[in-house]
């Protein structure tokens, strides 16, 4: 079981506003306006109230950004890393 990464644009599309989300069974490591930083999934858990599997990449970057541009099918965090 790998490390599974998935990149963000926001509607403007611009670089430096890019983020990135790397799951993993532990959290995601997370690239956001140029921060580096990783989201445990006890916290990740305890901000959706569910269990970390059933937790989407929507819902994750929905805890990182404030306005978040989604595109796409959710996917459960069990999808991501199987």
């Amino acid at each position: 079981m790998g490390t599974q990464s998935y990149t963000f644009l926001p509607v403007l599309g611009l670089p430096r506003d890019m983020t990135v989300l790397s799951f993993d069974e532990q959290g995601v490591d997370v690239v956001y306006d140029g921060t580096e930083f990783r989201l445990e999934k006890a916290l990740i858990e305890d901000a959706i109230g569910k269990s970390y599997p059933d937790v989407t990449d929507h819902e994750v970057l929905q805890i990182v950004e404030p306005e978040p541009s989604l595109s796409g099918e959710p996917q459960q965090i069990a999808e991501i890393v199987d």
